[in-house]
């Protein structure tokens, strides 16, 4: 019998979604599993990134609701609404602690052996273990994952200090809301925090090195954000790179690409990350990794190396938690003799936590222009929609993308509050290969805004 299918060891590599999924997995299924993470279990997408920037995000949308409530008839009194920044860091850090406890208990209660510290790899089999607490030692598994995730990228000329000039994983130990916020990049992340400072008073100046604000992402969703962002003050600079940042007196002052000079009080770098897997041994392993650093993986987490698997963003291939966490099982269900289906990039469904959310799975509307997909797609505007009237939510749409001829539903984009939930009936559709009948002939409740999804099926309704 396969040595694999007995009881095989685990060595897991990092403790964020990729890894402490994929340790709950194979602890369930039998495996000996140890996960080594160096910050705490949930890694930085827990403690520094994900959990803590999200809660502050809810935070600003709670802003941006109450600003709005006078035009819902809710009388405030003439109040002006403020963030407590204090007590706002504190408890999104309270909150990312407790998760990450969460997870540990979790893990240890399957049986799961967590170390905090660090690993390093010393052959395809081998793991160096340096304990925070203790000597380093030698750990031999069937089996090892490398989930080690990515870090802010920086630029020599922009050198965060955790005081003026902050990367994405500094800002929560702001005290005050910035007076006016520089944001450095105009990707996922840039536009999230451009948002949110927003929505919670800050002066915001968003940089951009591209024509519009979110360059990779459907073109109508980027354009009602730009449009959100333009009637609620936020200064857009396209088409223009930052130089350089530093420090003044009193705030920073970040020279331009063409020379321009723009002065504020903070300054945040969101210019993309960079994997961890310097000094993790992967040459010794036999591991390849492509250009950028990356750990190369084929379609089920597999590196080059045949006991060797990779999860999340130190792949290089989805910078999301849900990717991570679904690469993490897909290892393990290989290493485990497990069913499984190789990673298909085009059914992850993702969501930018602007204000409006910005959610999307499937094919690209880039996909249909450029001839790779045949399809019919629809556009239905939120401003028709009754409970979105009720809501008083001015911007907005639902898309839905159909294969041309079939109906299959292949895509779709949601953008309005709480996208990241409406996105999913859309995903079930896509996955599972529904037709847009499917979708149009589903009760929805009456009203709400689940109700334009079933209509813009509707109307893709092929007649025979």
């Amino acid at each position: 019998m396969n040595q694999i299918l007995q009881r095989p060891v685990l060595t897991i590599i990092g403790g964020g979604p990729g890894g402490y999924e994929a340790a709950l997995v194979a602890a369930k299924a039998g495996a000996e599993v140890t996960v080594i993470e160096s910050k705490g279990m949930g890694g930085s997408a827990v403690l520094t990134d994900v959990v803590p920037s999200k809660t502050l995000i809810a935070t600003a949308d709670s802003m941006r609701r109450v600003v709005k409530a006078p035009t819902l008839g809710v009388d405030l009194d003439g109040a002006t609404p403020s963030a407590n920044m204090r007590e706002v860091d504190k408890r999104l850090l309270e909150l990312a602690s407790q998760q990450s406890a969460d997870i540990r208990r979790g893990l240890e209660r399957r049986g799961v052996t967590v170390v905090i510290g660090t690993g390093r790899m010393l052959s395809p089999t081998t793991v160096e273990v340096t304990p925070d607490e203790g000597e380093p030692y030698e750990l031999e598994s069937t089996a090892v994952l490398l989930a080690v995730g990515a870090s802010p990228r920086e630029l020599p000329s922009a050198q965060p200090d955790g005081e003026r000039i902050f990367n994405w994983t500094q800002v929560y130990t702001l005290t005050d809301i910035p007076e006016h916020m520089i944001v450095v990049g105009s990707g996922v992340t840039g536009a999230e925090f451009a948002s949110a400072y927003n929505l919670l008073g800050a002066k915001v100046t968003l940089v951009s090195s591209r024509d519009r604000v979110l360059p990779g992402e459907d073109p109508d969703a980027a354009a009602v954000l730009e449009e959100v962002f333009a009637q609620n003050g936020v200064n857009v600079l396209s088409q223009t790179r930052a130089e350089s940042v530093e420090r003044t007196e009193d705030g920073v002052r970040v020279t331009l690409s063409g020379g321009d000079v723009v002065e504020g009080s903070h300054c945040l770098l969101a210019v993309g990350g960079i994997p961890n897997t310097a000094d993790l041994g992967l040459e010794a392993a036999g591991v390849t990794t492509t250009e950028s650093g990356h750990i190369a993986v084929d379609g089920v987490s597999r590196t080059s190396v045949p006991t060797v698997y990779a999860a999340g963003d130190c792949t290089g291939v989805f910078p999301l938690a849900s990717v991570a966490a679904m690469q993490g099982r897909t290892a393990v269900a290989h290493l485990m003799g497990d069913a499984v289906k190789p990673f298909q990039p085009h059914l992850v469904s993702s969501n930018i936590f602007t204000s409006p959310e910005i959610a999307t799975v499937g094919i690209t509307e880039a996909m249909v222009a450029s001839g790779k997909y045949q399809a019919d797609v629809i556009k239905l505007d939120l401003d028709t929609n009754p409970r979105a009237k009720m809501m008083n939510v001015t911007h907005g749409f639902v898309k839905i993308f159909s294969r041309k001829g079939s109906g299959t539903v292949i895509g779709g984009v949601v953008v309005a509050p709480r996208a990241s939930e409406l996105i999913f009936p859309i995903s079930l559709a896509v996955v599972h290969k529904l037709h847009v009948d499917d979708l149009a002939n589903t009760y929805t409740v009456y009203p709400s805004i689940s109700g334009s999804i079933s209509e813009a099926a509707r109307r893709l309704h092929v007649h025979l």
